[in-house]
């Protein structure tokens, strides 16, 4: 049975979806985008902070659902510009621990609230 992960650490759904879905062991955690949760603002000064603050998201819910970054088995990246791709795996390197996760990196033509990186993720914790 599908069980819904919500925490108030991580920015609410801008939409009608949820920010995670549990299925047995098995977490869906929805695309994450750079709003700081305790103001909805977008923490997009740099591309770096950006980045950092999607991670942060991602790492709430995580956590909320009884896991960690270190959970997360399969890690989707969309980007506005690729050529941020580097930059991307730098910041990587500092918050993921190995084996990282397995991953894509898409570039997209626009995302929401014009950010420039949104990530989803599925993880895996015991039950």
């Amino acid at each position: 049975m599908k069980k819904p992960i919500s925490t108030n650490k991580a920015p609410a759904a801008i939409g009608p979806y949820s920010q995670a879905i549990q299925w047995g062991d098995v977490v869906f955690i929805s695309g994450q985008v750079a709003f700081i949760p305790s103001t909805g603002e977008l923490n997009n000064n740099t591309f770096e902070s950006e980045v950092n603050q999607v991670i942060d998201n991602l790492d709430a819910i995580c956590k909320e659902a009884g896991g960690s970054l270190d959970n997360i088995l399969k890690l989707s990246i969309f980007l506005t510009d690729l050529s941020n791709f580097d930059a991307v795996n730098d910041l990587m390197k500092q918050r993921f621990s190995e084996p990282f996760p397995a991953r894509s990196t898409i570039e997209v033509s626009r995302l929401p609230k014009d950010v420039n990186i949104e990530m989803d993720a599925i993880l895996s914790i015991e039950v």
